[in-house]
């Protein structure tokens, strides 16, 4: 058992070596990327939310405080991904819990038309510098399931975080991949999986990897 689980890890490093995981607020984008990384023994990229300082203030006062957020984050993932570009070849996997092409789903829901159209033309200008993934793990859940997570995890700021803005942040997730092509695609409905605490559920995650064939496939699991 333990063979085949080093097997399946080491067999996905090399199918893909470059893994993002990404998802709404809540879905465990983070919690899985960690582990996965762990697994793959790979070098782990992170988004750094606590470095951006009007993050706080955006989710007590989105309209005010919009467009300076969503810029932040912007050049923040901008420079993070230029600096991998430029290190990959010493690296022999990378998993990230997050992508550019996820940016302006952020920036549609909250910028004003003037707002959104000057983010659009510095996003058409940086947009070029990131790496495409050579694969992408889409996390889904209920927006019930995403409240209740977000509300678990006890971070202050988030608690201002209503279901209304996350259910129209899944529905952006869902409408943007489903068009999505860049990259090869799983699909996976976490809300009865759970990566972190039962090592049985990331074991299935990663022989579902390793036995992809198609460029957008599906996986997840029933309640126990």
């Amino acid at each position: 058992m333990f063979q085949q689980a080093a097997n399946n890890a080491g067999a996905v490093a090399a199918k893909f070596p470059y893994v993002v995981v990404e998802g709404p607020i809540g879905a465990g984008k983070t919690s899985l990327a960690r582990r996965l990384a762990q697994r793959m023994e790979a070098e782990l990229l992170l988004e750094n939310p606590e470095e951006n300082p009007f993050l706080a203030q955006f989710y007590r006062d989105m309209p005010r405080y919009a467009f300076q957020t969503q810029m932040f984050f912007l050049f923040q993932r901008v420079t993070q991904l230029r600096d991998l570009k430029q290190h990959e070849l010493f690296k022999p996997s990378i998993v990230a819990d997050f992508m550019l092409e996820k940016d302006p789903l952020f920036a549609q829901l909250t910028l004003n038309d003037d707002e959104f159209r000057l983010y659009q033309q510095v996003y058409r200008h940086l947009a070029p510098q990131a790496p495409t993934p050579d694969l992408v793990i889409y996390l889904q859940a209920p927006v019930d399931v995403l409240s209740a997570r977000v509300e678990r995890r006890g971070n202050k700021s988030e608690r201002r975080i209503g279901d209304d803005y996350l259910r129209k942040l899944a529905e952006s997730y869902v409408e943007f991949f489903y068009r999505y092509d860049r990259s090869p695609l799983l699909i996976v409905n976490s809300e009865n999986l759970n990566f972190v605490d039962r090592d049985r559920d990331l074991e299935l995650l990663l022989e579902r990897m390793r036995s992809m064939r198609g460029g957008r496939e599906f996986f997840s699991r029933g309640v126990n």
